[in-house]
């Protein structure tokens, strides 16, 4: 009888010892379990803040980014701008958008009823009423500011952008460069062959837009000297282009942005001094024959930090007249002074100022 009971005993002993070691081993497993999810989730919990820190930051950037749609004392209504033809590239890609965008206004480009289309001609355009404001590649002149107080108002001119001033020749012509001086005498009808610069023994023909029509201004010291004999005028920069091709020693000057692209011409570096000439194209130079499958690209780090010589500044010119066209002028100035403006006008191949 003790034999049993002490049996009895041992085997309870051994079931409590096993139980016991088996709820010990469950919570060892549960703890362990919970240890490695927790380790699993804590990556994601980072992650996760991460993600919300960088949307955070991101909304934050976003929001304090100015946009066509941010521009207040936009008019609602229906106006006509026009001037320089270096512009073309923005108003088909920047005024699209912004019209896009602020679908209440319309804007109508005006082209001159007589002369070429320019900064000139659309400065004389808005001086005479037929323009509500105009786009220029050129600062305002004197004479401009005193027509507008004749009339009662005052010119304002706004800087958006900036563009290289490019000179172009036929392909075919070996030239090393020019001087910004050089090329000033050769329109001034003082350097008549190529060979005086380093180049072909070939008479040089010069292209130009009229004066009174200019698109750009490339001396603004001439004193009143008059363009050379030499010179040809052109309707526009497409005739120039046009004119060069088939004039061996031709030789004209534009906006970088409208020249520099094409293929049957052949731009040509500049400089205030011939031992440091500076291309308006970024190098190396995309031959004739190997356009248009590939296009000189615009210098704009040479644009922007002002080691290339000739640079044709971008105005919006503003009509101070407490009027319509004073609130037109402002707005769009003002649109494309925007983050997104800026954005725009490099993306049409020019330099922003901001």
């Amino acid at each position: 009888m003790d034999n049993t009971n002490q049996r009895k005993a041992l085997i309870n002993s051994e079931i409590s010892l096993f139980l016991r070691g088996l709820i010990i081993g469950k919570v060892l497993t549960l703890m362990v379990i919970g240890g490695l999810l927790w380790w699993l989730l804590k990556p994601n919990v980072f992650s996760r803040n991460s993600v919300n820190s960088s949307n955070q930051n991101f909304n934050r950037i976003s929001n304090n980014a100015s946009s066509f749609q941010t521009v207040a004392d936009v008019p609602p209504a229906s106006f006509n701008y026009g001037g320089s033809t270096a512009w073309a590239s923005i108003r088909q890609l920047v005024d699209s958008q912004i019209q896009s965008d602020r679908p209440e206004l319309q804007l109508r480009y005006v082209n001159p009823v007589n002369g070429s289309p320019g900064s000139s001609s659309g400065i004389r355009m808005l001086l005479d009423g037929k323009l509500d404001f105009a786009q220029s590649s050129r600062p305002l002149t004197d004479e401009e500011q005193a027509m507008a107080k004749e009339r009662g108002f005052t010119l304002e001119q706004r800087q958006v952008g900036m563009d290289g001033i490019a000179v172009v020749v036929n392909p075919s012509l070996n030239v090393p460069g020019l001087t910004v001086e050089q090329l000033q005498q050769i329109y001034l009808g003082k350097i008549t062959n190529w060979n005086q610069v380093g180049g072909p023994n070939l008479p040089i023909t010069a292209f130009s837009q009229r004066p009174e029509d200019a698109d750009i201004v490339i001396f603004r010291d001439l004193k009143g000297q008059a363009f050379g004999s030499n010179v040809q005028y052109v309707y526009s920069a497409t005739d120039a282009v046009r004119q060069l091709s088939k004039t061996p020693g031709g030789v004209y000057y534009a906006s970088a942005r409208s020249v520099v692209f094409q293929c049957s011409v052949k731009a040509l570096p500049l400089g205030q001094t011939s031992d440091r000439l500076i291309t308006p194209y970024q190098q190396p130079m995309v031959s004739p024959e190997q356009c248009p499958r590939q296009r000189n690209q615009l210098n704009t780090q040479a644009i922007k930090n002002g080691s290339y010589p000739m640079i044709a500044n971008l105005f919006v010119i503003i009509k101070q007249n407490k009027g319509s066209e004073q609130q037109i002028g402002n707005a769009y100035a003002n649109l494309l002074l925007t983050d997104q403006g800026q954005r725009a006008i490099e993306q049409a191949g020019f330099v922003g100022v901001r």
